[in-house]
């Protein structure tokens, strides 16, 4: 029973003699702060980094995608049905606006064309003696009327039988180049028969499209850069042409470029990764897009002011992959925090992680 007492009287000692040394560490003298509150001051103040807003220029750009076309295309074919007689060009060959690239037979034609001249010869000598004989009072003008109409329409068949002359040789609408034939001397061709493409391609077209909401930034007179597939080298072109409506199914507003292709270097038909400017802005107040945080019915930043984190609501305009513009909700000097946004509470104690330079950005 003794050896009980004396271990108990022991541990409550010891007790004592902890109690003592940790007594004065615990509890503040004379009102000043202690090492407790030290502590518990330093866990609510948090060390920030933060981004000084001045003005600079920001320019939004947006990435789509197009298609290469040809500066004109055409498909020859024949506007009469006949057997080919010759073929003039060479398969991929340039060819010369005008230039007659296929001839089909014509020797019917020429047949009806020089009976059509007799016929219209003798027409004319008709209405000749019709005429001195009315001058003359011995026939009617109903006579003559007829002999003149006559002559009238073989000078018109005549004129048709020319016309279908003409036909009988293809041409070259325009400077360019033919692509692979599908017939031969001796085919037989009909309107429907698929002679062969002809492309210019000293220049190309850009075909591609924008989303709805930037249908109002679009002009004629933009420019647009972009690349094709197998080749490095960055192409440029000039909007010429807007669709005036957007299309219903996308959603998406057709324009097209043109650009010099003096190398033919470029396509027809290639898939393009286009990047067109959108807006330019000079003097944009812009924070780094991290700095931005969600809210329910809007967005808002912290400010560094007087030591505390001051929410600001804030509305925003173009973003970029790093910065956002702020359009409404900061003002040029302001010190937007960047780290720690997690933690940060209005009216919380903050403390900069770097010095601030007042005449630069801190970030």
């Amino acid at each position: 029973m003794k050896t009980i007492y004396r271990r108990s009287f022991g541990f409550a000692f010891a007790l004592l003699i902890i109690a003592g040394f940790a007594l004065p560490k615990l509890i503040p003298f004379n009102g000043t702060e202690g090492p407790a509150e030290a502590v518990t001051q330093a866990a609510t103040t948090l060390r920030v980094s933060v981004h000084r807003v001045v003005p600079e220029g920001l320019v939004e750009r947006l990435a789509t995608t197009g298609t290469v076309r040809a500066n004109e295309e055409v498909e020859l074919v024949s506007e009469i049905s006949g057997k080919v007689s010759a073929i003039l060009f060479r398969e991929g060959s340039r060819v010369e606006a005008g230039e007659v690239l296929v001839k089909i037979d014509d020797s019917e034609l020429a047949a009806e064309r020089e009976r059509a001249v007799y016929r219209v010869e003798l027409a004319e000598r008709r209405e000749a003696r019709q005429r001195q004989l009315l001058a003359d009072g011995v026939i009617s003008q109903e006579d003559y009327d007829y002999a003149l109409n006559q002559l009238n329409v073989l000078r018109a068949e005549l004129r048709l039988i020319e016309a279908q002359l003409v036909k009988t040789e293809i041409r070259a609408p325009f400077r360019g180049t033919v692509g692979l034939r599908y017939v031969s001397p001796g085919s037989y061709l009909s309107p429907q028969t698929r002679i062969a493409s002809l492309q210019d391609v000293d220049s190309v077209k850009i075909d591609f499209s924008v989303p709805e909401k930037y249908s109002a930034l679009m002009r004629v007179g933009g420019e647009i850069t972009f690349r094709v597939k197998g080749s490095e080298e960055l192409y440029r072109g000039e909007i010429y042409a807007i669709e005036p409506s957007v299309d219903s199914n996308t959603r998406s507003l057709e324009l097209r470029a043109r650009s010099p292709n003096p190398d033919r270097l470029l396509t027809p038909g290639a898939f393009a990764d286009v990047e067109l400017v959108v807006r330019e802005v000079d003097d944009a107040l812009t924070v780094p897009s991290i700095a931005v945080i969600p809210e329910l019915g809007g967005k808002k930043v912290f400010v560094y002011a007087a030591g505390k984190a001051e929410p600001r609501p804030v509305e925003t305009g173009i973003r970029t992959e790093e910065k956002v513009q702020i359009s409404i909700g900061i003002e040029p000097g302001d010190l937007v925090i960047t780290s720690g946004l997690l933690q940060l509470r209005p009216g919380l104690e903050v403390e900069l992680q770097e010095a601030i330079d007042d005449e630069g950005p801190a970030s």
